[in-house]
């Protein structure tokens, strides 16, 4: 990591650039035509969102009510505003009214939610590929990390903060209107003296063709309309451009991580700036321009108080704290956009769709018998003669010697049969061993089994006890989600160290591949989420799964194990960010879910090629099954991040592209026949539910033709569809054959 900042921070294009020739540019403007031309102004300020928790909410009005009532009239300066895309409409209806009110000239740069939904997280800018999947990013320290996370959020940051942007904007406003452009931030205040300053100090050498104003920071406005007001200009500049300099902002640049000071590196202003060092994921910073370092002085101007007095001192700790401030800000702002405009399921589910559920549940009651109901109460009756399950219930004992663990060997390792004990294991891919095929009677020696009844039957009930109401249904499922995660001496205790172990490797535990045991319990937690919503969980049992889950959690994101399969470069680490995110989103941890949905996205370019196929899961002996199963994980996350916000699909654009050619090149097979490797009998029903879903996360039109009703309601549990799957989605007619 270290080599990557020193590298980048050496890369100051043009840094030798020679000094400019001041003579001849006196001498070449003298000569022309814009000599002669009046030195007239145009002060364009740029009013943008409240950025809590950097700044108080409505500062941003309060400062410009401030402006227009008490600032002096300018000399030979017209002054104007860009009201730049404020997100919350009633807020920017203020704004406008205000500047209407005092008859202030504005440009209005809306936000467009259609616009930003098609933003999705930047990661085409990371520093090597799989980096986020590797241990790179866990040798950041504190400050770093935050720097990284704001990487992800570029491209959204770039369109709603659109500080560059805007400034370009009254950049290019004010070209035709006067001789000198100053697109300032909105909180810019102007007194009658500071503007005597800059306006002399501009007139005197009006050969240069850029100047900086730097400001002075107050904490309280007042303050600027005392006569003896005393300014200390010590903070980052304001930009004055003549309106034929060549320079403009670089939008590549956005708030928060050095917007104007790209500018002041292009044009050799000196400052604390020349010390700063670049991420490796930041952008390059361009060429210096032809006048580097021709930049004149221009007086001072006031920063207008935040309401964040704390943060607004002028030493080395508040800059510090600012910085800090600011990041969260962006995140929090963006994080709120996100929210608006995710499509949250109305009862907070996550993989099922309450509508879906509801409509099923209506049928019933008008007398109808659908057959999908008819399943659904079916495999709850069924549910009702097992269980609960526990880990303490296995035949045999994990290497731990601990039952509370859960056990399970590896399912393609054998015994070496050329090695005297059979030490150590060795590999027989698409060969199970006995036992590790789920529902095999050997089964209940481990816990798989055990397992996957504990995620499908308590969600059977619980979907059956919405659709009926019987308590029984609710009473079974609760139980079963405290038997083996909150009762003391049932419990499991959290974390999969012996799953999938290889015996004489790794000291008898187990491998990161283990962790895709769970990969089911993104929909088991809307089972729990349909109890909680129905008070059918009481507080201690829904405390207990959320401490446990925490728990789990971290195990995930710091083990042995969990670290592997996060590298996964196939279908293990798609399941690895679907468990991560969909334990994040149940505590409602945005922060962790945010970083696995930004991880998964990295993986795109990895898993698929630009033609969709999937070179990784083409090289297994059941390449059917992988193929389709990581499109299943796949729409699994997508279906989390829509409902959450955090996840926005762009299908037209790299790397998101490559997901829709790999669901046309998958579902383009004939999956009864399928043209390559698959050792193993292959279900061809599995393409609907993926292509249903892909047409739900609106991944791909569901093909003519194709009719959910006709599938099956349930498939195997190691297809990664879940049980129910068309009550998935809100707009699928939950009518399955049994």
């Amino acid at each position: 990591m270290k080599g990557w900042i020193a590298r980048r921070m050496d890369r100051r294009p043009g840094a030798e650039t020679p000094p400019p020739d001041f003579r001849a540019l006196a001498a070449a403007y003298a000569a022309s035509p814009r000599a002669r031309a009046p030195d007239d102004f145009v002060l364009t300020r740029i009013v943008g969102n409240d950025l809590e928790p950097r700044h108080r909410r409505g500062q941003a009005l309060e400062n410009l009510r401030f402006v227009l009532e008490h600032e002096p009239p300018l000399e030979a300066c017209q002054k104007r505003w860009v009201v730049n895309r404020i997100v919350d409409p009633e807020e920017e209806g203020r704004i406008l009214a205000l500047l209407a009110a005092h008859e202030a000239p504005a440009l209005r740069i809306p936000f467009e939610a259609a616009a930003y939904r098609r933003i999705g997280w930047t990661t085409s800018a990371l520093p090597a590929a799989g980096f986020l999947l590797g241990r790179g990013p866990d040798r950041l320290d504190a400050a770093a990390r935050r720097r990284l996370t704001l990487a992800f959020y570029r491209a959204r940051n770039a369109y709603v903060m659109n500080n560059n942007g805007a400034r370009n904007a009254a950049l290019e406003d004010g070209r035709g209107r006067a001789k000198w452009v100053l697109p300032w931030d909105g909180n810019c205040f102007v007194t009658a003296g500071a503007w005597a300053e800059i306006r002399a100090a501009v007139t005197a050498e009006p050969w240069r063709r850029y100047f900086v104003t730097p400001m002075a920071r107050v904490t309280d406005n007042a303050e600027l309309l005392r006569p003896d007001f005393a300014p200390n200009p010590v903070e980052e500049p304001q930009v004055i451009l003549r309106c034929d300099a060549a320079e403009t902002f670089d939008p590549a640049f956005v708030y928060g991580r050095r917007p104007k000071v790209e500018l002041f590196w292009r044009l050799g202003v000196p400052g604390p700036w020349d010390r700063w060092r670049d991420d490796p994921w930041d952008p390059p910073r361009r060429p210096r321009a032809a006048e580097a370092g021709a930049v004149g002085r221009a007086g001072w101007v006031a920063r207008l108080a935040s309401g964040r007095d704390h943060l607004e001192r002028e030493d080395k700790t508040s800059f510090l704290e600012r910085g800090v401030a600011r990041q969260a800000a962006i995140v929090a702002t963006l994080d709120r956009v996100d929210r608006t405009l995710a499509e949250p399921d109305a009862g907070g589910l996550v993989c099922y769709a309450s509508a879906a559920i509801e409509r099923l549940r209506d049928r019933l009651r008008a007398g109808e018998t659908p057959p999908l109901a008819s399943a659904i109460v079916a495999a709850a009756e069924a549910a009702l003669g097992r269980g609960p399950f526990s880990v303490v219930d296995k035949t045999t004992l994990p290497p731990s010697r601990d039952r509370r663990d859960y056990w399970h060997p590896a399912p393609y390792w054998w015994p070496n049969r050329w090695l005297p004990g059979g030490l150590p294991y060795v590999q027989r891919d698409g060969e199970r061993v006995p036992g590790t095929l789920m529902y095999d009677p050997e089964s209940d020696r481990y816990d798989r089994t055990r397992l996957q009844r504990l995620f499908d039957d308590t969600t059977s009930l619980a979907l059956a006890w919405s659709l009926t109401g019987r308590d029984d249904f609710a009473l079974r499922a609760a139980g079963a989600v405290r038997a083996w995660f909150v009762t003391p001496d049932t419990r499991m205790n959290p974390h999969l160290r012996y799953a999938q172990v290889r015996r004489g490797r790794n000291w008898n535990e187990g491998t990161g591949t283990g962790i895709i045991e769970f990969k089911d319990l993104y929909y088991f937690l809307d089972a729990v989420r349909l109890l909680e919503r129905g008070d059918r969980l009481d507080p201690a049992t829904a405390a207990g799964i959320r401490d446990w889950l925490a728990a789990y959690l971290d195990w995930l994101r710091v083990s042995r194990q969990g670290r592997r399969e996060r590298a996964s470069a196939n279908n293990h680490g798609t399941y690895y960010d679907l468990q991560v995110a969909a334990i994040a989103v149940f505590l409602d941890d945005r922060d962790a879910a945010r970083d696995a949905l930004v991880r998964a996205q990295s993986r795109l370019a990895g898993q698929f090629t630009e033609a969709g196929e999937q070179p990784e899961e083409m090289r297994r002996a059941t390449t059917a099954h992988y193929c389709v199963f990581n499109l299943q994980g796949w729409m699994n996350l997508v279906r989390i991040g829509r409902r959450t916000g955090l996840l926005r699909p762009d299908v037209a654009a790299e790397p998101w592209i490559r997901l829709r050619r790999a669901l046309d090149w998958t579902l383009g097979q004939d999956l009864a026949r399928w043209p390559h490797r698959q050792i193993e009998p292959f279900d061809p029903e599995r393409g609907l539910p993926l292509a249903a879903h892909a047409a739900g996360n609106g991944v791909l039109d569901l093909a003519a033709g194709a009719d959910p009703a006709r599938a099956k309601p349930v498939f195997d549990p190691h297809d990664g569809v879940p049980p129910f799957w068309a009550l998935a989605d809100p707009n699928l007619e939950p009518g399955a054959a049994a």
